[in-house]
């Protein structure tokens, strides 16, 4: 109930008014059955304009962080979250993948939408990153389309850190279904997850248009952040004379 009150009536009208998004492709979403959307991943609105624009619900697959804030700004996202109907999934431990798989295959058998985001995380300089090998293993264990979307816009309008989104114009745009129905029963070969995979990335690559970089954002994320600790060690602040 949540879900639809947050679409139809609270935040929906409200993105589509500030952001006035434009869609593309939106008829290659099934009206109907279950299907995988896989988006490149930008900011924390990627979460929000999406589910607005559809017709039908999705579910998302969201880090367990979202749900285990502290104070009250943890309790309020924790129970937007939970109240939309995202499941947390916890990213850390050597189980996380699997746990992550089992959760979306749930959503999958009952006929629904499942979002997910193959980078695993947000891109923290715009670009596209390396995707995860988990969407090639629902596709093919639950034997359904995945429908590759590109969020176009939403890095400038709220990029990392950004609290207060600014105006700024966004495409969503989605893309052909893509079948894999080829590999059924091949979803414990690592060659063929990874092929699917990357005909996925390739496939957000080609709507969105943006720089691909053959490494998995985490990774990029934390080079980045030794990076900067490297500079701030070699070049302190001077102090005031």
């Amino acid at each position: 109930m949540f879900y639809y009150l947050l679409k139809y009536v609270l935040l929906g009208p409200l993105l589509r008014l500030v952001f006035r998004p434009r869609i593309e492709g939106l008829e290659h979403v099934p009206p109907s059955g279950a299907a995988i959307v896989a988006g490149n991943h930008l900011s924390f609105s990627d979460h929000f304009l999406m589910p607005a624009v559809l017709k039908r619900r999705i579910t998302f697959l969201a880090k367990a962080e979202y749900f285990t804030g502290p104070g009250l700004k943890g309790r309020l996202t924790a129970f937007f979250f939970h109240s939309a109907g995202q499941i947390p999934v916890d990213r850390s431990g050597k189980d996380a993948g699997q746990a992550a798989i089992r959760e979306g295959l749930g959503v999958l058998s009952t006929g629904e939408l499942l979002g997910i985001y193959p980078e695993g995380t947000r891109s923290h300089d715009g670009r596209l990153y390396k995707g995860k090998v988990g969407v090639a293993v629902m596709a093919l264990k639950a034997g359904v389309p995945v429908i590759p979307c590109a969020m176009i816009g939403t890095f400038e309008a709220q990029p990392p850190g950004k609290v207060i989104p600014r105006i700024h114009p966004v495409v969503i745009r989605f893309g052909t279904p893509l079948d894999f129905s080829r590999y059924a029963g091949m979803e414990n070969e690592k060659a063929i997850l990874r092929a699917v995979t990357d005909e996925i990335m390739y496939s957000i690559l080609s709507l969105s248009e943006q720089e691909y970089v053959d490494q998995y954002a985490a990774v990029a994320k934390a080079e980045e952040a030794d990076r900067r600790a490297q500079d701030r060690r070699r070049f302190p602040k001077m102090p005031l004379s």
